[in-house]
C-alpha cells in the first residue's frame, strides 16, 4: 500500500476545536491509552467528513485497525451532532440576530441501496437516499438541521414530522419555500403554481426564486462536506452526520 501527504482545506481554529471536544470527552469518562491522541482523532474525523474517505482508508492513513477507525468516527460525530442546536432554540437566535426572513428547504442525501428498499426511493430525485429538512439565512447560512426521513417522504410531509411548521409559525418571521411546502399555511410563502398565470403572479414569483436562491446555498454547503454526497453507512446516520457538520461549518464560517 502506498502512502501520501495531503492537504485538508479546513482551519486551524476548526481542528482545535474538535480536538477540544474530543479532550473533554476523555476527562469526563477516565479513558487512558488510547491509540491516538485527541488532536489526531479529531483530525481523523474532519478528514472522514470532509473528504469522505473509507474507514479502511482512515485506518491505513492513521496507522490504526478500520474497526478503530470507525470506533474513533462515530463517537465524534456524536458528540458533535450533540451541539447542534435544537430547533426552537435556532429559530430564536435567528430572530435575535435580525435576519429578515428565513429559507425552508428539503434535500436528499443520496444512500447506497438497492431497488427493492422502495421507502428509501425519491421519485422527485429518482435515486434512494434520506431527506433532510435545512432552514437557513437569506445569506446562506444554516441555521438548523433536521434529523433523517426515507426519500420517499415528501417535503410539507417531513416539515410536519419534525414540528418545522409550527415553530416557524411561532416565531412570526417571514418564511419563503419551494412549491413543495404548499398548503403549510400562510406564513410559509411558496410560489403560484398553474399555468397562464397572469403576470403579476409571474413576476412575484421571479422575486420569490431570487430571494430564496442565496438561502438554498445552504443545502450545497451542506454537501461541500463530501460524506454527504452518497452515504454507505446506516441511512439512518444522516442526520448526526449533517447536523455534526452544521457544527463544523459554523465555526469554519468564524473562523475567516
Amino acid at each position: 500500500m502506498l502512502f501520501y501527504r495531503a492537504s485538508l482545506p479546513l482551519s486551524r481554529q476548526t481542528l482545535n476545536y474538535t480536538t477540544g471536544v474530543v479532550r473533554r470527552h476523555r476527562k469526563s469518562i477516565g479513558s487512558k491509552g488510547r491509540a491516538l491522541t485527541p488532536g489526531i482523532q479529531a483530525l481523523m474525523v474532519l478528514v472522514y467528513l470532509r473528504k469522505g474517505e473509507t474507514y479502511l482508508e482512515l485506518g491505513a492513513g492513521f496507522g490504526v485497525s478500520t474497526t478503530t477507525a470507525w470506533r474513533y468516527v462515530n463517537e465524534v460525530v456524536m458528540l458533535l451532532s450533540a451541539r447542534s442546536p435544537k430547533l426552537r432554540k435556532a429559530l430564536a437566535g435567528a430572530k435575535r440576530d435580525g435576519l429578515l426572513y428565513l429559507v425552508l428547504d428539503g434535500t436528499l442525501i443520496p444512500i447506497d441501496r438497492v431497488r427493492a428498499d422502495r421507502p428509501f426511493y425519491s421519485g422527485k430525485h429518482r435515486m434512494h437516499g434520506m431527506n433532510l429538512q435545512v432552514i437557513a439565512g437569506p445569506d446562506g447560512g444554516i441555521v438548523w438541521v433536521s434529523g433523517p426521513l426515507p426519500g420517499s417522504t415528501h417535503d410539507l410531509t417531513a416539515a410536519r414530522i419534525w414540528g418545522i411548521v409550527r415553530e416557524l409559525a411561532a416565531t412570526g418571521m417571514i418564511v419563503l419555500a419551494d412549491k413543495a411546502y404548499q398548503g403549510a399555511g400562510e406564513h410559509i410563502t411558496t410560489p403560484y403554481r398553474g399555468r397562464n398565470k397572469p403576470e403579476s403572479q409571474k413576476q412575484a414569483n421571479r422575486s420569490h426564486a431570487r430571494l430564496r436562491g442565496p438561502g438554498e446555498r445552504a443545502n450545497a454547503q451542506l454537501k461541500t462536506w463530501k460524506i454527504l454526497r452518497k452515504l454507505r453507512c446506516c441511512p439512518h446516520r444522516a442526520g448526526h452526520l449533517a447536523k455534526a457538520i452544521h457544527v463544523l461549518h459554523t465555526r469554519e464560517l468564524a473562523a475567516r
